[in-house]
């Protein structure tokens, strides 16, 4: 259940940081009104995680899952540069994460 938690958190992650662009610079109202909902919940859920699982692991497939969303909403939806190199780079953020679970650092 933990884990479940952190992949949700990881989720909302991606939805402040592309709320935050869409706020451009807190201007916008009803984008910052999404980006702090999306923040206290993303943060809601990590923290409650962090009951029973350790910080690295959970952290990092947090932010892994954060990075690589972004990345990829923002070059589906928002124009942002699609390149090769981009992709292996996203590639690599997940694999990096699949991989420290794997080590068995994790409960």
């Amino acid at each position: 259940m933990a884990w479940l938690l952190v992949v949700v958190a990881g989720l909302l992650e991606t939805g402040f940081a592309v709320c935050l662009k869409l706020s451009h610079g807190f201007t916008r109202l009803w984008p910052t009104v999404a980006f702090c909902a999306f923040a206290l919940g993303s943060f809601g859920l990590l923290t409650l995680s962090l009951k029973k699982l350790d910080v690295g692991p959970a952290y990092a497939v947090w932010t892994g899952i954060g990075a690589a969303g972004t990345a990829i909403y923002g070059m589906v939806f928002l124009g942002d540069l699609v390149s090769a190199l981009k992709i292996v780079s996203i590639s690599l953020v997940i694999t990096g994460v699949i991989g420290l679970q794997l080590s068995g650092s994790a409960h």
